[in-house]
């Protein structure tokens, strides 16, 4: 029986600090060999990605992987156009809330599901910086009780 486990290939953690998420989907990518084999590797960056959707297809634009180092000629652009593959009818209802004020599609993660690349997309409005101050806020209030309260029971 095979492993059915995940394994986070790369993760794009900056996306939940600029980003308030509202919906999360999974899409296949469209690889070549040597990209597999460096996503396997962990060298892949996420920062700075999106996807849209273009004639009915949607792609990831600025996703970085990185050319395997053992791979020669078959090495492909590390910044090329990927194809993401999901249902038509996710695609066409992601096309409309793209249209909506303010929405994007932000790639999270990508990790390897029975042996298949997967990517983790979000549909994702973009934070102005007194929601990201205040969101930091809120986390450092948060570790400080839980600080206090674990030293509470030390006693």
């Amino acid at each position: 029986m095979k492993n059915d486990s995940i394994k986070i290939a790369c993760e794009n953690r900056k996306a939940r600090h600029d980003y308030f998420i509202h919906e999360t989907y999974e899409a296949g990518i469209e690889l070549k060999g040597t990209e597999v084999k460096s996503l396997r590797a962990g060298k892949a960056n996420l920062r700075d990605s999106y996807a849209e959707i273009k004639n009915g297809e949607i792609f990831v634009e600025h996703l970085h992987i990185s050319p395997y180092e053992q791979g020669n000629i078959f090495n492909h652009d590390p910044l090329r156009r990927r194809r993401l593959l999901m249902h038509k009818k996710e695609i066409l209802k992601l096309f409309g809330k793209t249209r909506e004020k303010g929405f994007t599609l932000i790639p999270l993660k990508i990790y390897f599901k029975k042996g298949r690349a997967k990517m983790e997309l979000a549909l994702a409005s973009g934070k102005h910086n007194y929601d990201k101050r205040a969101a930091l806020a809120e986390k450092t209030a948060k570790r400080d009780i839980e600080r206090a309260i674990r030293d509470k029971q030390k006693f």
